[in-house]
């Protein structure tokens, strides 16, 4: 049941001006929505924002969010060389600790399917009790980067980022997340797993 795991508050935020202004749908937030519904065992609270391409409003939403108690903040939009695409600028602009790995490892899974993806700057941090992560715009190479590649029989052949995510939130003092394994196997050192309960 549901109230065996931890509650957890999630801030999505899709960044695109055309969007955001109402030219075209967002299809950012609801692909963030229903991969994370899927995934995660925990009862979820979303905190959604579509805001445009402007640094200093990606910045404010990204600490507001921290503020407001997000364990975990993803972002989609605004990572390539373009102009307007300054999400990675603002998101390091409010960072404790910057987290490499993770972009390093989206633009792995992404080479697999476009050479393109090493035009891709997504950027992890850690602002206080919370992990915020860029994520690319298109609602597949979300899922993609975020459930990894699997084989035929199911197995990982390049692990996702969010294999990673719930060990993560618990070094920085977050809630204790976990995922149904036929979509993302959560990995943690044996001595962090908690005992399996009700």
């Amino acid at each position: 049941m549901s109230d065996t795991f931890d509650p957890i508050t999630i801030g999505i935020v899709s960044v695109s001006d055309r969007a955001s202004s109402g030219t075209y749908e967002d299809k950012g937030l609801p692909a963030l929505q229903d991969w994370l519904g899927r995934a995660l065992k925990n009862p979820v609270t979303f905190e959604p924002r579509l805001i445009p391409d402007d640094e200093a409003t990606i910045s404010r939403t990204l600490i507001e969010l921290v503020d407001a108690g997000c364990a975990l903040v993803l972002t989609t939009g605004g990572t390539g060389p373009a102009p307007r695409d300054v999400t990675p600028e603002a998101t390091l602009a409010v960072a404790d600790k910057e987290m490499p790995g993770f972009g390093e490892q989206m633009r792995q899974i992404s080479l697999a399917f476009v050479p393109t993806a090493i035009l891709s700057r997504q950027v992890a941090v850690v602002r206080g009790q919370t992990l915020i992560i860029n994520l690319p715009g298109q609602p597949k190479a979300i899922a993609e980067t975020l459930e990894g590649l699997k084989a035929e029989d199911g197995t990982p052949k390049v692990h996702g980022i969010f294999a990673a995510v719930p060990y993560c939130v618990d070094l920085i003092g977050g809630p204790y997340i976990e995922t149904h394994e036929a979509v993302v196997k959560a990995f943690r050192p044996k001595n962090a797993v908690r005992t399996a309960r009700g």
